[in-house]
């Protein structure tokens, strides 16, 4: 007996505006690495950039092999409930990840899902304040903040909690934001209006409710989708941006005062994508990381990520994981190849049945 993997055969794949490379060949080296086609959808806020990666790769494949088509969310219905894709592969929202799943259902499609997170960053009681924050503010605001896994609320124990949004503040006040061609930039626009206008409407959601904003909380005075670094203190679970996915320039720090407790909070949610512990005491954050209901838990790091490890999420946060050998194998069929010797055809389960 021989087991075996398949090509699917034609992949439909649907990819977000926020890395619309990366996320694209995350898809595409996989699909086609297992002998699949592909049509894929950039989303309708960063077309171009694919569309011509589509145009320097089709002298290189076969005709058909990779196709690149742009349009709205029409186009990405039609394609995920056409008869022709065996698998859908989408990362983006959860809203739109639920109706990607409703339309490959009556064809049974596989799919993989890549949705949103809501991933914690827990501070331990042993944590330098310092360096912690730093490591943190970078895993938070890395691409302004447009990161499916990046740290999206900070727990901070009561005694640690003024030190580290103090220096969370410092770091969030001294970036520099501007223009992505000037080289003094490290911080940028957000990316398209739609995305402005939640960040705003989260950012006034928690000051209208008795959160401070410590820096930033508002909207910068340019052309532009530009929107201050903003870290907020005073506030708790139940807020908007604590339990909702902000995904912009915005960081909620909230105190606890018991382990357990925060751990309980970090998990109470549909989200369960990534998070992060911070400790001087690895071993001690390593079970704390072990407790985190997500896909990728990390200790005194986040958002080290790597195509050669799986990437996915719990609970509404994703179905199937993507990169690694356990990604290249969603984009397969698993089949069983038995040969048996002539005259010898009983399988193991019936020849202990006939005499």
């Amino acid at each position: 007996m021989e087991v075996v993997r398949r090509p699917l055969g034609v992949v439909a794949a649907i990819t977000p505006w926020n890395f619309p490379l990366t996320l694209a060949f995350w898809k595409i080296a996989p699909a086609l690495l297992a002998g699949n086609t592909m049509v894929l959808k950039p989303s309708p806020f960063t077309p171009l950039a694919t569309l011509r990666t589509a145009e320097l790769l089709r002298d290189v494949m076969p005709p058909g092999v990779l196709n690149v088509v742009s349009g709205g969310d029409d186009l990405g219905a039609w394609m995920t409930g056409h008869p022709v894709p065996r698998k859908i592969s989408f990362t983006g929202s959860i809203e739109t990840g639920k109706k990607v799943a409703q339309s490959a259902a009556p064809d049974l499609k596989r799919v993989t899902l890549e949705l949103g997170g809501n991933d914690p960053a827990i501070i331990l009681d042993d944590a330098d304040p310092a360096w912690a924050a730093k490591a943190i503010f970078a895993g938070a605001f890395n691409n302004n903040g447009q990161v499916c896994s990046a740290v999206k609320r900070v727990y901070v124990p009561e005694a640690l909690y003024d030190d580290v949004v103090e220096a969370l503040a410092s770091y969030a006040s001294a970036v520099p934001v501007g223009d992505g061609t000037d080289p003094a930039s490290k911080l940028g626009p957000i990316n398209n209006a739609p995305q402005y206008e939640r960040v705003k409407e989260l950012v006034a959601d928690a000051l209208a409710g008795g959160a401070t904003a410590v820096t930033g909380g508002k909207a910068m005075d340019r052309p532009g989708y530009f929107f201050e670094p903003t870290i907020l203190a005073g506030l708790t679970d139940g807020t908007r941006i604590v339990d909702e996915e902000q995904f912009g320039p915005a960081l909620p720090v909230i105190s606890y005062r018991n382990l357990d407790d925060a751990i309980e909070r970090a998990n109470a949610t549909h989200f369960g994508l990534s998070g992060s512990v911070w400790g001087t005491d690895t071993d001690r954050a390593a079970e704390v990381a072990a407790e985190l209901e997500c896909g990728t838990a990390w200790v005194n790091t986040h958002l080290a990520l790597s195509p050669q490890q799986p990437f996915g999420g719990f609970k509404w946060s994703g179905i199937g994981v993507e990169n690694g050998p356990w990604g290249l194998a969603e984009f397969t069929e698993v089949q069983a190849v038995y040969r048996s010797r002539t005259g010898d055809g009983m399988n193991i389960s019936t020849a202990g049945l006939v005499s």
